[in-house]
C-alpha cells in the first residue's frame, strides 16, 4: 500500500475520503482503483436506482432472520444477496443492521435482529460470512446505540458503561473479533456527549481493543465536521461529492491540525477494502456463482417458513386438513397485498410479491379461496400501482424553457433518483420532472388523485388544473422523515365503472435527490360494511385466516412508533370473525410487536413478520403442514405499552435508565405476552437431564414426543442469586438447535462462553467473571425452562 500512496499528492488522497456520489466512491486510475458502489440493504439488494425496473429479490426482514435462530440459513442467505450485489454492481452491503430492540416503540424494530446481544452477534456474524466468502463486503451498522429514531440525527445516548458494554456493544465486538467484517458505519446519535462519527470508541474499543482492520464509514450525512472527525478512527465520509472535508481537510492538514499521517491511515483501510472486493488492480475477489430465479424463490420460501412463530394454537387448530378445506375465507387488511418488508432505506423492488390470498389460492385452487378486505388501516395516499396505470407512465425530464433532456416509462407511481438520473440528463440542467399519466382503478367511485413530496407541484386531470401549490414538511422534521413520509396533497375525482382520468404531474426539481410519487386511492368501502362481510364470509368456510399487520405509517426508518396497537379497527375485525368461526387462524403481519388483546380468544396465532417476495406460498406451507413454523421469539412480546423503555429524547438526551434490564433481562413489571424466545411448532418436546460437559458447556437430552419430525431450539439461561454483582434475573447464555424424528431420543450441545457469565467491571475497565457456581436452566423460552444445573465457568 505505501507504494500506491506515495503516488498521490494530498488533494488526491482526501478526494477519496468522501464518495463521489450518493453511493459510489471515487475511482483513481494512479492507484489502480477503480469505482466502489455500496448499496443499502438487509433485507435485498437496491443497487445505485430505487426503480421498479431493476427489481431485486426480496429477504424476510431482519427480525425474521433472527427468529430462525439458524446461522446456517442466515449465511445462506448472505450468499443469496452476495450474488445481488454482483448481479447488480455493488461492492459494499450496507448491512447488517445490529443495534438492539431495547423498546419496540423504535420504528426500525423491523430492521435489527433481537433484543439479545448473544442471539444478535450469532445471527449478524452469520450473515457476514456469508457475504465476505462471496467477495461482498459487509457493513455492520450503527455504531452505536442507534436503537431509535426520535430526533436521531442529534440525540445523545446516555449509557451506563456496564449496559454499553455488556448489550449495546457487545453483538459489534462478537461480530468484529469473529466474523472480521470488512466495514463498519458510525451512527447519527451521540453516545455520552460525542456525536459517533468522532467518537473516542472508534479509537479506543473499535480498533484499538478489538482490532477492526476494516473502513468505518459514516452514515448518511452524519459527519458535521472536519478536524474533529478526520482526527477519530472515520475513513470515508458519505454520501459526496460535498461534504466537511474535501478542501477543508486539505486545509486543516496542512495548517497542522491533521497530521497527513491520519489521512495515508484512512486511505491505507480503503485500498485495502478495494482489495478485499476485487476493486484494486491485481485483486482477485472470491467468485460469486449467481442464483437461478428458482432457487432463490426456494430459499427465500423456506427461509420465511424457517421465521415464523407459532404463538398459539390450542386444540391443534394448525395445521389444517387441507382435506376437509372446501371454502376458506382469507380476510384482512394485509390478505391480499401483504407487507414483505419495512418502510425506509431497506425498502427494495422485488419482482413480485406473494401474499396470503395469492398463496393459499396457489395450494387449495382459486374456488376454494373466498377474499374480504375486512378494514382500512392507511391514512395516507399510496403510490399508485402498475394496476391502477392504464399502461406505462411517461416521465419527461425538462430543462431550461421546459426543454425535454429525455424520457423514461414506467410502471408505477412511485419515483426517486439520488443523482443517478437517465443518460442525457445532467443534474445542474434539470429543471422539473413531469409524469404523463391515465389513471383509473376499475371501481365506481370517488376516487383520490395526488402528489406526495417536498417542493413544488402542479397536477392536471383531464387538462383542468386540480392545484399549483409547494407541499412543505414541518420546519424541524428529520431529512429522513421528509423522504420517507412526505407531504401529500389530493384531490377527489368521480369514476364510473372501468372510467379514467388523464393525469400531468409537474414536480420542480430543487435539490439533488428527487424523490416524489404519483398517488392514487380508489374508492373504500366504509369499515362496518367490510368488517360485516369478513365474518358472514368466515361464517361460511371450514376455517377462517385474518391477516392483521401494521403498515408504512407505522413502521419505518425516520420515526418511532406512537403505539404498538393495530392501526385501525384490525382488533374488532379479528374479534367479529373469530365470534363467527370457531376455526380461526390470525396472521400477524408486522415486523415488530404489537397488541393483542384478542389472544386468549382465538386458538391459533402465527407471526409472520415482513416475510419477503415469497410470504404467501411460505404461509401456505405453514397453515397446511408441508413445513414447520420453525421460528422462536428474538423479542419479548408485550401484553402493554406501560413500563417499556422510551424512544423519545427529553431535552435532546436519551436516558438508558434501564440499565442492563432490557427485555428478557428486565425485572419486575408486568409479565410478558409472549416471552423471549417463545415458538410452538407441531411436535412436541420432552427434556430429560441437564450436565455440565466439564468443558465450556452443558449437555442437554430431549425427546421428540410429537407425532411428526421436528426442530426444537434449546436455549440455556443462567442466573446468579447468590452473587455480589447485581444482575439480570436471567439472561441468554447460549443455545443450540436440534432435529429429530417422531418418539426419538436426542442429546444437544449448547456451549456456554466465558462471556456470557462475565459482567462489565467499571473500575477494572474490563470484563470479570465474578467467582463462584451459576444457576443454568435449558428450556423452550425465557419463560418455559425445563431443567437446571449449576456451573463454574472455567
Amino acid at each position: 500500500m505505501p507504494e500506491r500512496l506515495a503516488r498521490l499528492g494530498l488533494e488526491r488522497k482526501v478526494r477519496l475520503l468522501t464518495g463521489a456520489d450518493f453511493w459510489a466512491l471515487h475511482a483513481e486510475p494512479a492507484v489502480g482503483l477503480r469505482r466502489i458502489v455500496t448499496s443499502d440493504g438487509p433485507a435485498g439488494v437496491r443497487g445505485e436506482r430505487w426503480d421498479e425496473r431493476e427489481p431485486s429479490a426480496n429477504a424476510p426482514s431482519p427480525t425474521a432472520l433472527a427468529a430462525t435462530w439458524d446461522e446456517a440459513r442466515v449465511e445462506r442467505l448472505g450468499g443469496l444477496l452476495a450474488a445481488e450485489c454482483r448481479r447488480k454492481g455493488v461492492d459494499v452491503l450496507l448491512a447488517p443492521t445490529i443495534n438492539l430492540h431495547r423498546t419496540p416503540f423504535a420504528g426500525r424494530h423491523f430492521e435489527c435482529l433481537s433484543e439479545d446481544p448473544l442471539l444478535t452477534g450469532r445471527i449478524g456474524a452469520a450473515l457476514v460470512r456469508g457475504l465476505q466468502a462471496a467477495g461482498v463486503a459487509a457493513t455492520v451498522k450503527h455504531f452505536v446505540a442507534n436503537d431509535s429514531e426520535t430526533e436521531r440525527m442529534t440525540l445523545d445516548a446516555r449509557i451506563g458503561a456496564r449496559a454499553l458494554r455488556e448489550l449495546y456493544l457487545a453483538p459489534f465486538e462478537a461480530i468484529v473479533r469473529g466474523a472480521r467484517p470488512w466495514a463498519v458505519m458510525a451512527a447519527y446519535n451521540s453516545v455520552n456527549g460525542h456525536t459517533m462519527t468522532e467518537s473516542p470508541l472508534l479509537t479506543d474499543v473499535l480498533e484499538g481493543e478489538w482490532g477492526f482492520d476494516g473502513v468505518v464509514m459514516s452514515d448518511w450525512f452524519a459527519t458535521r465536521s472536519t478536524a474533529e472527525s478526520a482526527g477519530a478512527a472515520l475513513d470515508l465520509v458519505m454520501p459526496g461529492p460535498d461534504g466537511p472535508w474535501g478542501e477543508a481537510l486539505v486545509a486543516a492538514v496542512r495548517a497542522g491540525r491533521v497530521p497527513e499521517a491520519a489521512v495515508d491511515r484512512k486511505l491505507q483501510r480503503l485500498l485495502r477494502l478495494a482489495e478485499r472486493v476485487g476493486a484494486l488492480d491485481g485483486a482477485q475477489p472470491a467468485a460469486t456463482a449467481p442464483w437461478p430465479p428458482e432457487s432463490v424463490a426456494a430459499e427465500l420460501r423456506a427461509a420465511a417458513a424457517a421465521s415464523f412463530v407459532l404463538a398459539r394454537n390450542t386444540g391443534d387448530l394448525l395445521p389444517l386438513d387441507r382435506r376437509a378445506l372446501r371454502r376458506v375465507a382469507v380476510v384482512g387488511p394485509n390478505a391480499a397485498v401483504a407487507r414483505t418488508l419495512g418502510g425506509g432505506s431497506a425498502t427494495v423492488l422485488p419482482p413480485y410479491a406473494i401474499s396470503p390470498v395469492d398463496g393459499l389460492r396457489a395450494a387449495l385452487g382459486d374456488g376454494a379461496v373466498v377474499h374480504g378486505a375486512g378494514v382500512t388501516t392507511r391514512s395516507r395516499l399510496a403510490a399508485a400501482t402498475a394496476a391502477e396505470l392504464r399502461g406505462d407512465a411517461e416521465l419527461r425530464f425538462l430543462g431550461d424553457g421546459d426543454a425535454v433532456l429525455a424520457t423514461e416509462r414506467r410502471a408505477g407511481g412511485g419515483y426517486a433518483w439520488h443523482g443517478a438520473f437517465p443518460a442525457g440528463v445532467d443534474a445542474t440542467a434539470l429543471r422539473a420532472v413531469e409524469v404523463r399519466a391515465r389513471v383509473g382503478t376499475g371501481a365506481a367511485g370517488e376516487h383520490v388523485v395526488g402528489a406526495s413530496g417536498a417542493g413544488r407541484f402542479r397536477l392536471e386531470l383531464d387538462g383542468r388544473l386540480a392545484f399549483d401549490e409547494r407541499l412543505a414538511p414541518p420546519p424541524d422534521a428529520d431529512p429522513g422523515a421528509v423522504h420517507m413520509r412526505p407531504p401529500q396533497r389530493g384531490v377527489p375525482v368521480t369514476l364510473p365503472a372501468g372510467g379514467s382520468v388523464d393525469v400531468v404531474l409537474r414536480h420542480d426539481v430543487e435539490q439533488a435527490i428527487v424523490a416524489f410519487q404519483l398517488n392514487v386511492e380508489p374508492p373504500r368501502r366504509p369499515d362496518d360494511e367490510e368488517i360485516a362481510r369478513a365474518a358472514e364470509l368466515a361464517a361460511g368456510a371450514d376455517a377462517a385466516i385474518v391477516v392483521v399487520g401494521t403498515t408504512e405509517e407505522v413502521e419505518s426508518e425516520s420515526f418511532d412508533r406512537e403505539t404498538l396497537a393495530l392501526p385501525g379497527r384490525q382488533d374488532e375485525l379479528v374479534r367479529r370473525v373469530a365470534a363467527a368461526n370457531p376455526r380461526t387462524v390470525v396472521v400477524v403481519n408486522a415486523g415488530a410487536p404489537v397488541l393483542m388483546p384478542w389472544l386468549d380468544d382465538v386458538p391459533a396465532v402465527l407471526l409472520t413478520w415482513f416475510g419477503g417476495q415469497e410470504l404467501g406460498h411460505a404461509l401456505a406451507d405453514v397453515l397446511l403442514g408441508e413445513r414447520e413454523p420453525g421460528g422462536r421469539l428474538p423479542t419479548t412480546w408485550p401484553a402493554g405499552e406501560d413500563g417499556l423503555p422510551s424512544a423519545r429524547p427529553v431535552d435532546g438526551a436519551l436516558e438508558y435508565a434501564e440499565g442492563i434490564f432490557v427485555g428478557h433481562r428486565a425485572r419486575g413489571g408486568p409479565p410478558a405476552l409472549l416471552p423471549f424466545g417463545h415458538g410452538l411448532g407441531y411436535t412436541g418436546w420432552e427434556y430429560g437431564a441437564i450436565e455440565p460437559d466439564g468443558g465450556d458447556g452443558v449437555r442437554v437430552r430431549l425427546r421428540n414426543r410429537g407425532p411428526r419430525p421436528g426442530r426444537e431450539v434449546v436455549q440455556v439461561y443462567a442466573s446468579r442469586g447468590d452473587g455480589a454483582v447485581e444482575r439480570p434475573p436471567r439472561w441468554l447464555a447460549g443455545y443450540a438447535a436440534v432435529e429429530a424424528p417422531a418418539g426419538a431420543e436426542v442429546e444437544v450441545r449448547v456451549e456456554l462462553p466465558r462471556r456470557s457469565f462475565e459482567h462489565w467491571d467499571e473500575r477494572a475497565g474490563a470484563f470479570v467473571l465474578e467467582p463462584g457456581a451459576f444457576d443454568v436452566a435449558a428450556g423452550r423460552s425465557a419463560g418455559d425452562l425445563r431443567c437446571a444445573t449449576r456451573l463454574t465457568p472455567a
